[in-house]
């Protein structure tokens, strides 16, 4: 557009130039009037090609605006998912995953919980849509002794259990009647024995498992007492035993790090890790919906993984599979 009024005007101006040339001296009046007049004419020419461009310009904008407003639009009106967890470090990371999610058009709503039992229940009762805290070996157990129908949408990370020092600090040093602390939850106790054995300081029943028990414990050269108490107690409890098993998620609570605080950890090829790897839960039919995969997408994606390396340094692992 620019292109073509300044050739109008070239024109113009040209053809004003010719008749301001010619003629006598007697024609040279006249001649000077249509210069004028053709200059003027060549000015208006130039200001509507102008405001043409200019409306056209304006047009484009709208029409660009209007466009990335509806793209606004339709981004919001995919709606709202709603996830119960644990703070740290499950609410840390929903909370890194959401302007992920809101690109998409998904709002995301975290409720904090402090126990493992509401985040199944309010699940269940379809309250929330999901959770994100446990592991698959603690659904499968509740869903088992309270009769939920809970699934996994996904598996997302694992949280190494670690052995703390408590009274004592030297694991291959254990006094003879030493207290350790475990959780007193079923499948969480089982995965503290099993570390403890590969410690060396105790030897389960082979056929015991992830389902172990104190009840499972064979030999107990130390003569160890082992004190159940709720996962979440643990921690604020470490100064009162020798040694303690805690779960990856409440060291974080407590300022602990299981690669920098622990004795021993987890290994990530351990079978314990594979049993016990962080899900996202949701009621049975539920996890092939359009939010739920958004979410399990989201929380698997490169951005995710990376924060949780960067973030955690080894106390939380993303999950490969």
């Amino acid at each position: 557009m620019k292109k073509k009024a300044l050739s109008l005007i070239t024109a113009a101006l040209l053809t004003a130039g010719l008749l301001a040339g010619c003629g006598s001296d007697a024609a040279q009046g006249t001649g000077a009037e249509s210069a004028a007049s053709a200059e003027s004419t060549a000015a208006a020419e130039a200001e509507s090609v102008q405001e043409s461009a200019a409306a056209e310009t304006g047009a484009s904008e709208t029409e660009a605006a209007e466009s990335d407003a509806a793209e606004t639009q339709a981004a919001e009106s995919k709606g709202t998912i709603t996830v119960a967890a644990t703070s740290v470090p499950h609410a840390e990371i929903l909370a890194a995953a959401a302007p992920l999610l809101a690109e998409q058009g998904w709002t995301l709503e975290v409720t904090e919980f402090t126990d493992y039992i509401m985040p199944n229940e309010v699940v269940e009762s379809g309250e929330i849509d999901a959770n994100y805290f446990q592991h698959i070996t603690y659904l499968e157990s509740f869903n088992e002794e309270r009769g939920t129908h809970l699934v996994s949408a996904g598996s997302i990370h694992y949280e190494p259990l670690g052995i703390y020092p408590g009274k004592q600090s030297d694991l291959a040093a254990i006094t003879d009647g030493a207290e350790i602390a475990v959780p007193n939850d079923t499948t969480n106790e089982a995965r503290a024995l099993l570390l403890l054995q590969e410690q060396g300081l105790i030897t389960l029943n082979a056929d015991a498992g992830i389902n172990a028990t104190v009840n499972d414990i064979t030999d107990n050269p130390h003569n160890i007492s082992f004190i159940e108490l709720a996962a979440e107690q643990i921690p604020r409890s470490l100064p009162d035993f020798d040694f303690a098993v805690i779960n990856g998620n409440y060291a974080l609570q407590a300022g602990l790090n299981a690669s920098t605080d622990a004795l021993a950890v987890e290994t990530s090829d351990s079978e314990a890790v594979q049993k016990y790897v962080n899900v996202v839960a949701v009621k049975e039919g539920n996890e092939n919906s359009e939010g739920i995969q958004a979410l399990v997408s989201v929380l698997k994606s490169d951005e995710i993984r990376q924060y949780i390396e960067d973030t955690y340094q080894g106390s939380v692992v993303p999950f490969e599979g």
